[in-house]
């Protein structure tokens, strides 16, 4: 008998459209792996809806705050059920990109310059020479994400900004854009990505035609290498498990360093038709099916 799984998508963070989709689509596979599947739109009452429903397994596909950061991790292993992708501690310090950049260099991965500042100081002056990128400190899907170059300003200088008075101002890395998912220890392939325009931010993740993605990435084999080598690295160092993807910055530029650096792991990646792991797993053999499949019985609880 197959398990009973419950699949945890949609929820309140930014991410809750993108949530859905994946939630759907792996609920999609799972039952045609054969599974019992509860699909579970997370509202606050989720402790009392799991209670009800008792799963074996929760497949969690949220995204973003409360699904990602560690706190439905730490329901769940309250509740003492198995669930997917990585625990608590590795996922809050994940979703904390100035703790996990503290992190990752510690383990000798090269990270890009920069810290956190008060949002009101960005308004008042630029706080490192231009270009640099704004991000809020812990949201994914490049949500709230801004590159400020010739003289512009932040997006939270004219609408509303709803991610803290404080966020992480990096150097801009010139060069290609590369993400590395990873499979238990292993890392699944190099893709490189090419918005059409502009960079690639969350419009350009989720709407079909708005980027390229290149698998394998055209990149010399030995930066290859490497980025796979710092994917499983950054996804160790954090002590995750299950499936993670990690993102870089090649610069490649004429006159630039030549180096890969990390910008950050994404411990719940993305399993929408246009997402990145999946599309490496199927470029390595694996099907959508066999992925979810291998995601569920790799499912853990700590508790």
């Amino acid at each position: 008998m197959k398990k009973h799984v419950a699949v945890l998508m949609g929820g309140w963070s930014a991410e809750r459209e993108v949530s859905l989709v994946s939630g759907r689509e792996c609920a999609a596979a799972l039952k045609q792996c054969g599974y019992a599947v509860s699909e579970i739109d997370v509202g606050r009452d989720i402790a009392s809806v799991l209670a009800k429903v008792q799963p074996d397994v929760c497949f969690n596909a949220l995204h973003g705050r409360i699904g990602e950061d560690g706190c439905m991790q730490g329901l769940l292993e309250i509740m003492g059920i198995p669930y997917t992708h990585s625990g608590v501690l590795a996922s809050a310090i994940a979703m904390d990109k100035p703790a996990a950049k503290r992190l990752f260099a510690g383990a000798g991965i090269t990270v890009v310059e920069g810290r956190v500042v008060e949002r009101d100081e960005v308004l008042r002056g630029h706080p490192m020479p231009i270009p640099y990128v704004v991000k809020p400190l812990n949201e994914g899907s490049s949500v709230g994400v801004t590159i400020v170059a010739n003289g512009g300003l932040p997006r939270f200088h004219n609408e509303g900004w709803h991610y803290g008075s404080k966020v992480l101002v990096e150097r801009y890395i010139p060069g290609r854009e590369l993400t590395v998912g990873v499979m238990g220890d292993r890392a699944l392939a190099v893709t490189e990505i090419r918005p059409r325009e502009g960079f690639y931010d969350y419009t350009a993740k989720y709407t079909d035609g708005k980027a390229e993605h290149l698998v394998p990435a055209p990149v010399p084999e030995k930066i290859y290498d490497e980025a796979k080598r710092l994917a499983v690295a950054a996804h160790q160092a954090l002590g995750c498990r299950g499936v993670s993807r990690a993102d870089f910055r090649y610069d490649d530029t004429e006159g630039g360093t030549g180096q890969v650096y990390i910008l950050e792991v994404n411990t719940q990646p993305g399993m929408t038709p246009l997402s990145l792991v999946p599309e490496q797993a199927a470029h390595v053999g694996i099907s959508f099916a066999e992925l979810v499949d291998w995601m569920v019985e790799h499912a853990t609880c700590d508790a």
